[in-house]
């Protein structure tokens, strides 16, 4: 049995953050991590690979800013029962390839010392003394501690933590060559969203972003919906979107989306989730920018716990719930309550009735200009027009 300073199961972009900030706090563990994958890089995630401004700013502090291709979004468009709005901005996405994000990633943090072993599946977990013994498919581990970055079928959630997170929302998505559609939102460099559906009951929303495959500009397109909803009104909403920007029904990719909820455990004696382990925005589904930040404060709290000799990790529980993370995805949770709930047209309307409110919801959704982080007095003061936006 091998011993290890950490365990980090999944290689993402949470697992991935974790060991790349445990590498640049505590250079003496990099040799004793281990970061390990199920899957090899580069390899494919059914994600839309939207990267906010926020994000951008994390990469940075990783020391890997984004350098794969991408398409860059500076407009949106967005329809809501009764109306449609263009939003303004400038810089308001990147749209990525998981595969292609997700690889830099994770070998940055290979460069950087840290072990990553791929195509290793973690089969079981238990505490063993003062530590986790993790079993692989090849070989059996022991680490003072794990980290569970492994997506919203966590198995270190299950084993060790246990299942408190949010529902279990889900996705489905395709891409679309733009030369094969009438679309012109990847030359106008803008992503869509469509609530109208809400009117009808779907927990969710249709999109269509510009994304670059192999070089080639293509429609990335897809429907997300929370719980009650089933596979066939999935289907139905993608094809609707398909048809909007005059494409043609093609094969599409499922995936599952663990959302936060209040209150949801994220951490165990020994053991911390991060990424959709943890458990992402409830109201978008929106995980890149969290996962790198959970990943952070994961690194900052395992550090802790070693110079103290404390390994609870109530810490990094109480900083997940307090701290500006968890303020965001409580307002996002709460949020989709209220435009996915029963009273969706008043909350659309409120929400479309001013593009001063429009502009700094936009500005704290994506972290610019530190919005993430103001308060609500702060945004009533921007709203009336005491405070800048």
């Amino acid at each position: 049995m091998e011993r290890r300073e950490a365990v980090i199961v999944g290689s993402g972009p949470a697992g991935a953050a974790t060991a790349l900030r445990l590498a640049a706090l505590a250079p003496e563990l990099a040799a004793g991590m281990l970061l390990l994958d199920k899957a090899r890089h580069p390899r494919d995630k059914t994600c839309a690979g939207g990267v906010i401004p926020k994000a951008l700013r994390l990469l940075e502090e990783l020391g890997v800013p984004l350098a794969v291709p991408h398409a860059r979004v500076d407009a949106a468009g967005v329809a809501v029962p009764g109306r449609t709005l263009a939003v303004g901005g400038s810089d308001l996405c990147r749209v990525v390839r998981r595969r292609e994000l997700d690889a830099a990633l994770a070998w940055a943090a290979r460069e950087r010392g840290v072990e990553l072993r791929e195509g290793e599946r973690v089969v079981d977990l238990a505490r063993d003394g003062a530590g986790v013994r993790v079993e692989t498919d090849r070989r059996a581990y022991w680490a003072p501690v794990v980290v569970g970055a492994d997506g919203s079928g966590s198995v270190v959630r299950r084993a060790l933590v246990g299942d408190g997170a949010g529902a279990v929302a889900r996705a489905l998505t395709c891409d679309v060559p733009v030369a094969d559609t009438r679309w012109d939102g990847h030359a106008a460099r803008r992503y869509e969203f469509d609530f109208t559906s809400c009117a009808t009951g779907l927990r969710g929303y249709r999109w269509t972003f510009p994304c670059v495959i192999d070089g080639v500009p293509h429609a990335n397109v897809g429907v997300y919906a929370l719980p009650p909803v089933d596979g066939a009104r999935l289907q139905a909403e993608l094809a609707a979107q398909l048809a909007r920007i005059g494409a043609r029904p093609r094969a599409w990719k499922a995936f599952p989306i663990r959302t936060y909820a209040p209150r949801a455990r994220v951490a165990a004696p020994r053991a911390l989730l991060v990424g959709d382990a943890a458990g992402c925005d409830a109201l978008m589904g929106e995980g890149i920018s969290f996962a790198l930040e959970y990943g952070m404060l994961a690194a900052d709290a395992i550090v802790a716990a070693r110079a103290r000799g404390d390994w609870s990790f109530g810490d990094y529980a109480r900083a997940v719930e307090r701290g500006p993370l968890g303020r965001k995805l409580r307002r996002l949770h709460q949020g989709a309550r209220l435009f996915y709930g029963p009273r969706h047209r008043f909350w659309f309307r409120v929400a479309a009735a001013s593009a001063r409110a429009q502009a700094i919801g936009l500005a704290w959704y994506n972290g610019a200009e530190g919005w993430d982080r103001r308060g609500a007095l702060a945004a009533l003061a921007a709203l009336v027009g005491l405070g800048p936006l």
